[in-house]
């Protein structure tokens, strides 16, 4: 198993360095694919410096992240691609382990794990959740969609995925529809279509929340908006052993609008909480959905929820 790390960049080079760095210093060999959109700083320069360590594309003109995503992947060999954007880094064992979680699990396409959110100067400020007690879980192709829809599987930000090269080609790779505003999720959607998925209770991968994150451009109501867009693609996808106990699609996006109503006021963005809210935040279910993913994202899954998934190394 080969896997190629493609980083994708665009006028963050002091960031960048630190995220070619932990590439570099993995515990076992890997491909570094940097894909460049369109630097105008010295990117181009340093990446030059490094020689034949670094594979280097450089889009003629800015197309998005998710366009240089599709590049960056192309001009990989891997076959497995770990995504990582210029401003996170990774752990010096991440490959290693997700190696060994995957090669546990024939058929998967996906794998994930536990990422730490640091400031800018690499302060831990949290962690992303855990699926339940074990260092891993496989996770069937079947289950998937429902837990993505549950937000009970937390795939995560390309930081802590990983996926089969083949499986991202057969989905045709990024839509720059969504660019940079859920292109990722997007795409881990419409990978799980072609097989089963791993989790890994380890910290392999770190965040960086800065006020320069690509996603910071986006008002809440965009967000909300595709979100929404997000929800319906997932439901569409949930097998049928689960379409019984489904919420209705209504309250999904019940739901969503009072968690982006809440996220508006929190933040004192008096703007986006008038335009936002509505009858949403009269839904009783709305509540009890949101009371469920906070109640999740700070605990481990219950032995109901462990039944659903499969350990696969303890």
């Amino acid at each position: 198993m080969k896997f190629s790390v493609v980083i994708t960049t665009y006028n963050r080079l002091d960031l960048l360095r630190r995220a070619i760095d932990s590439a570099l210093n993995q515990t076992i060999p890997c491909e570094v694919v940097v894909a460049d959109d369109c630097s105008s700083d010295e990117t181009e320069t340093y990446i030059q410096s490094l020689g034949n360590s670094v594979v280097y594309h450089r889009n003629l003109v800015n197309k998005g992240h998710a366009a240089t995503v599709n590049a960056g992947v192309q001009k990989a060999s891997g076959d497995w691609i770990k995504f990582l954007d210029d401003d996170d880094y990774l752990a010096p064992n991440c490959l290693e382990e997700m190696s060994r979680a995957i090669a546990l699990c024939p058929g998967a396409v996906i794998c994930s794990c536990v990422a730490a959110q640091v400031d800018s100067y690499e302060v831990e400020l949290s962690r992303t959740p855990q699926l339940g007690p074990g260092l891993a879980f496989y996770i069937p192709q079947a289950d998937i969609h429902y837990g993505m829809l549950l937000e009970l599987v937390p795939f995560g930000t390309p930081a802590q995925v990983a996926c089969s090269r083949d499986a991202f080609w057969q989905t045709y790779g990024w839509d720059s529809k969504f660019d940079a505003n859920c292109d990722d999720i997007d795409s881990w959607i419409r990978i799980a279509q072609f097989g089963h998925a791993v989790f890994i209770n380890q910290c392999l991968a770190y965040r960086t929340i800065w006020p320069g994150a690509y996603n910071h451009k986006f008002s809440l109501s965009r967000r909300l908006d595709t979100n929404i867009l997000i929800k319906e693609k997932i439901y569409a996808l949930v097998d049928e052993k689960h379409r019984s106990h489904l919420p209705t699609l209504q309250n999904i996006k019940n739901y969503l609008k009072l968690h982006w109503t809440l996220a508006a006021l929190k933040q004192r963005n008096f703007q986006s909480f008038l335009l936002m809210l509505d009858k949403s935040v009269f839904c009783p279910i709305s509540w009890q959905l949101l009371l469920t993913a906070i109640i999740w994202r700070h605990s481990h899954f219950d032995n109901f929820h462990l039944r659903k998934f499969v350990l696969i190394k303890s």
